[in-house]
């Protein structure tokens, strides 16, 4: 394990904002990249193999969990798609000299804390209501069902999960600069070299 801080978790229920921030702290901060994490879903409209996800068909993950090369894994109940670190990613971003941002579930923060010194921020939005306002603010046509799925998911992230990470964020609405504001200062108190 190195004791050198390369690696920095940011995580959060849906809607959180985790994927505007890591963005914004790369725009931020060069040296910092994101880590391409591997699923079996099929890509959605626009997205590209090996730029936004790493692309297997479920048996080529199970292949390369096998051969270890996922790292970490998550199968969604449900769905049945998997997600995984994908050990060939991380290791060309690290050898590169970059800082990894990882937007994974409690699974793969843990296994980041424990393996690679990882700092793990938890992004909460600010409650259950403002995710349904930003849920249904964000697709206009969502079901009803699908509203009561992804509250229910992040009910049980906000009070389940959310107390394992070092840090929570609160980031609220018309306030994202606050909340980059404080991580900002918590990857200068934990010593990331930014």
């Amino acid at each position: 394990m190195t004791k050198e801080k390369r690696v920095l978790v940011i995580a959060g229920p849906t809607t959180a904002g985790e994927s505007t921030i890591t963005n914004k702290l790369i725009e931020l901060y060069p040296k910092f990249t994101r880590l391409i994490t591997a699923t079996t879903r099929p890509p959605r409209l626009n997205e590209k193999d090996k730029v936004d996800y790493y692309f297997f068909s479920p048996e080529e993950f199970q292949q390369h969990i096998d051969n270890g090369n996922i790292l970490e894994h998550t199968k969604l109940e449900g769905t049945g798609t998997c997600y995984g670190s994908y050990k060939k990613d991380l290791e060309t971003k690290l050898e590169a000299g970059k800082n990894i941002i990882i937007n994974p579930d409690l699974v793969g923060a843990k296994f980041y804390k424990e393996n690679y010194n990882a700092t793990t921020i938890f992004i909460d939005p600010g409650g259950l209501e403002e995710i349904e306002r930003r849920l249904r603010r964000r697709d206009e046509s969502i079901s009803d069902e699908d509203v009561k799925k992804r509250l229910q998911s992040a009910k049980q992230e906000l009070d389940n999960e959310m107390p394992h990470y070092d840090y929570v964020i609160t980031n609220e609405r018309d306030k994202l600069e606050e909340a980059m504001q404080n991580i900002i200062d918590i990857l200068k108190k934990e010593d990331y070299n930014i």
